[in-house]
Parts: structure tokens; C-alpha cells; sequence
């Protein structure tokens, strides 16, 4: 329980790599502010069975991470509710691709707005309890996509490179504050969402979705594996750990070898 008595944030943990982080880090202690949309019902139960199985405090908080008003409210929910905030994890993420020529203006400035610039709201909004007590860690999720580019994915390829270099300025201003801001940048994460556009491609092309799952992977990777929310999570407990105290401003591939090619 290396982390009891700490309190985490993780943007977008309703579902997927987030909520993988979110029960990793209650698994090792931390409360938890879960964040992101969905059925009010389903979230509660969410929140709960967290807390149930866990034993730690779990709330929630709805904010659209775009708006830097709801940003700092859920920040000031974790310190009114929780305590304090210690561990930030800006994890909440969307997609759309098109080629540059046909980019929507309205699809741009959404990817935009909530792959940085929710990352760099949230970050403002911790920064200055953590300065207070000497402590924090902040952790951005990038993506291999936040060191290397893929064709027609211009609005989330510009994001996340944005992404790891917010990561390196704000670990070079908190260098010295008991701080450390590290980007975890995985490559293919088997989530719900992923295995349905795995078994929608593998009935369009008449193949299984195993055959389809090797043929996705082998695209980008070295290794045929995909990585798990929870893999994802293991990693965010360690870079909060003492082991990872001096480990600061740098983007840690999770990624089957990925960017190594």
C-alpha cells in the first residue's frame, strides 16, 4: 500500500486505459477522483465496486476536461473531498481521422482542446497544492503518436507530440519542488473500443479477429501483443513511487517496440 493516504485524479477513468490506471492505483492505496461521461447510474456502480473492492475513498467528477473552469472545480472537488490531489493523471482522449486537405475545422479544435489542452488545465490547476506540500506526481498520457506520426491522424499526432512537450516544461519548472511530470506513451492497448473495430474490420474482410488482431499489431509493432489498461496502470504506480523519484521529464514508451523501428 505504497500509496496510502494519497489522493489521484485520472481524467477520462470511466473506461479503457484510464479506468485500468485509476484501479491500479487504488489497488496500491491512493484515493481516487474518477473522471469522464457516461450513465450517472453506471458510474455510481463503478464508483462503488472501486471503493468496495479496493477499500479506499472513490468519487467522481463530470467535468469536460476542455473547459478550464470545470477543470478547476474537479481539482478543488479533490482537495474539499478527498483531502488533497497528489497524483494527476491526464489520461482523457478522442480521436478523428482525415487526411490534412479535409481536416474539419469544428473535429481539429476538439481533438486539440482535449488531448492538450485539457492536460494543461488540469496541470495549472494541481500545480500549486502539490508546491504546498512538497509533493506530487503528474503523468500525461501521450501516445507512440506523441513520438512518431501515422498518416490522416494530424489533430491527435500534433496533440500528443504537444503532449510530451508540455511533459518536459513543466518537469523542468518543478524540478525542484518535490515534482516530477512524466508522459506515458503506449502504442496498441487492447481496450473494449479497440476489440469492437477489431471484430468490425474482421467481418468486413472475411477473416477472424484473431487473424485481424496480428494484422493491426504487426502494422506498428515489433511485438504481436497488444498492451493492457492495466500494464499502463503498473507503470503510472512505479513512476509514483520512490523508486521513480529522480525519473522526471521523460516519455516512456509501453509499446511492443513500437518507435524502436
Amino acid at each position: 500500500m505504497n500509496l496510502k493516504g494519497k489522493v489521484a485524479l485520472v481524467t477520462g477513468s470511466t473506461s479503457g486505459i484510464g479506468l485500468g490506471i485509476a484501479q491500479m492505483l487504488a489497488q496500491d492505496g491512493a484515493a481516487v477522483l474518477l473522471n469522464g461521461f457516461g450513465e450517472a447510474a453506471e458510474i455510481e456502480k463503478l464508483r462503488a465496486d472501486i471503493a468496495k473492492k479496493y477499500g479506499v475513498r472513490v468519487a467522481c467528477n463530470g467535468a469536460d476536461i476542455s473547459k478550464p473552469g470545470e477543470v478547476n472545480a474537479m481539482v478543488e472537488q479533490a482537495h474539499e473531498e478527498l483531502g488533497s490531489l497528489d497524483i494527476l493523471v491526464n489520461n482523457a482522449g478522442v480521436q478523428f481521422t482525415s487526411p490534412v486537405q479535409d481536416f474539419p475545422d469544428k473535429e481539429w479544435d476538439r481533438v486539440i482542446a482535449i488531448n492538450l489542452c485539457g492536460s494543461f488545465y488540469a496541470t495549472r490547476a494541481a500545480i500549486p497544492g502539490m508546491k504546498a506540500r512538497e509533493w506530487g506526481r503528474i503523468i500525461n498520457i501521450a501516445s507512440a503518436h506523441g513520438l512518431v506520426a501515422s498518416a490522416e491522424k494530424s489533430a491527435y499526432v500534433a496533440a500528443k507530440h504537444g503532449v510530451v512537450g508540455l511533459t518536459k516544461v513543466t518537469a523542468l519548472e518543478l524540478a525542484n519542488d518535490g515534482i516530477t511530470v512524466n508522459a506515458i506513451c503506449p502504442g496498441w492497448v487492447l481496450t473494449p473500443l479497440v476489440q469492437k473495430q477489431i471484430d468490425a474490420r474482421a467481418k468486413a474482410e472475411g477473416k477472424t479477429p484473431e487473424a485481424m488482431r496480428d494484422q493491426l499489431l504487426s502494422e506498428k509493432q515489433a511485438m504481436v501483443k497488444f498492451t493492457t489498461p492495466e500494464q499502463i496502470g503498473a507503470l503510472a504506480v512505479f513512476l509514483c513511487s520512490d523508486g521513480a523519484a529522480t525519473i522526471t521529464g521523460a516519455p516512456l514508451s509501453i509499446d511492443g517496440g513500437w518507435v524502436a523501428q
